[in-house]
């Protein structure tokens, strides 16, 4: 376990082959009933395009496709942005890429998002995108049973793989990768790396910081929790520290670039 100021101090110690990454929803920017209507917390824009000109890297790891995510942090310079768990990527020279195992499976996806919408009880929300169908029910808890059987037959009748979040159950390609995959392959060449997250497929990029560290070299992983009302325990409980709510990112953020600024 790390505090705050250790965490800072490392990264300062090795900022040139140091990386921060981070979750978008609940991290970077607010929970919203509509996931639309999601942007980034105030200062986390200017907060990330000081630190893409301080570390060796500086990523987002999300389950939203590279599009939107590029749509809201497209003032961060020099920003690698992963989307849906890394089978989406836009370089830190803008240039995006899909999976091809992905490519497959998008006319299936297409398929179970029509169903969905037809099948689904009223209450249930059905985002689509390309390479996933994320079933919401935050502004209907009682239909959680209803959407997490609907769920089960999918993956059970054509091959998904579903992903369970807070009040929500996406559905995307059988391919493996995750935020923990996506993360052992960006640390690779780093001495540092923080995350920071606050849902359950968060815990998947904080166990690769930890198998990293096992592996030995000298590598230190640091695992931030952001918190909010709906954010359960476990998630905090295998953090070093805990920031707080989304709102509390950016001063953090800013605590670390005047500690890298004095470098």
């Amino acid at each position: 376990m790390r505090s705050e100021a250790e965490a800072i101090g490392r990264l300062v110690a090795t900022a040139p082959r140091a990386g921060c990454f981070f979750d978008f929803d609940g991290t970077l920017a607010p929970i919203q009933v509509d996931p639309d209507s999601v942007w980034p917390t105030p200062g986390v824009v200017d907060a990330l395009t000081a630190l893409t000109g301080l570390l060796g890297r500086v990523a987002v790891v999300s389950a939203r496709p590279v599009g939107f995510l590029r749509s809201r942090l497209e003032r961060v310079p020099g920003l690698v942005l992963h989307g849906h768990y890394g089978l989406q990527t836009m370089t830190a020279d803008g240039v995006e890429r899909t999976d091809p195992a992905a490519v497959p499976w998008v006319p299936v996806l297409a398929d179970l998002a029509r169903r969905a919408e037809d099948e689904l009880p009223r209450g249930a929300r059905v985002e689509r995108q390309p390479l996933s169908v994320t079933l919401h029910y935050r502004v209907a808890p009682d239909l959680r049973a209803a959407v997490e059987a609907w769920a089960a037959a999918a993956v059970a009748r054509t091959g998904v793989r579903a992903q369970r979040g807070r009040m929500v159950i996406e559905l995307r390609p059988a391919v493996d990768r995750d935020k923990g995959t996506v993360i052992t392959e960006e640390t690779a060449d780093l001495a540092t790396a923080w995350y920071a997250g606050d849902d359950l497929s968060d815990l998947r990029a904080f166990a690769a910081l930890t198998d990293r560290e096992a592996a030995g070299g000298g590598f230190a992983g640091v695992r931030a929790a952001v918190v909010n009302d709906e954010t359960g325990g476990e998630v905090a409980e295998a953090a070093d520290f805990v920031i707080g709510p989304p709102e509390a990112v950016p001063p953090l953020l800013d605590r670390v670039v005047r500690a890298l600024g004095r470098r």
